[in-house]
């Protein structure tokens, strides 16, 4: 089976509260991940909840890379869903633990568009 895509799902535990909270350093914090993994960055959009929290997407042109906080919890759920196989989801998902100091990672990876062997044409229905 040839996969589209790999698809992270990221749940970080023990992060530091203050950062979660901080909407430019997600957004700078984002931003390298995808560099550092390979990706190409198209564009970004974030938004600081109140009393607090962010949710925010870094688009790149093989996917995304997402974040939504708790800081009140400690907690950060992230998606990182490239495309292709230039990029290196894993490395995006290490800088963002290392830069949200978090204690704990849970990570579960989907294969997205599972094809039948490795010619794909998606014309044909």
């Amino acid at each position: 089976m040839y996969a589209l895509g790999r698809h992270l799902l990221i749940e970080l535990t023990g992060c530091n509260c203050d950062l979660l909270d901080d909407l430019e350093f997600l957004k700078e914090c984002l931003h390298t991940a995808a560099v550092r993994c390979g990706a190409t960055v198209v564009g970004d959009s974030f938004y600081h909840f109140s009393p607090q929290g962010v949710s925010g997407v870094v688009n790149i042109a093989e996917s995304h890379i997402s974040i939504h906080t708790w800081p009140e919890c400690g907690y950060a759920a992230l998606d990182v869903f490239t495309c292709g196989d230039t990029v290196e989801p894993e490395e995006a998902a290490r800088v963002i633990f290392e830069s949200l100091q978090a204690k704990h990672c849970s990570l579960v990876e989907l294969k997205r568009g599972l094809l039948q062997g490795s010619t794909v044409n998606c014309a044909t229905p």
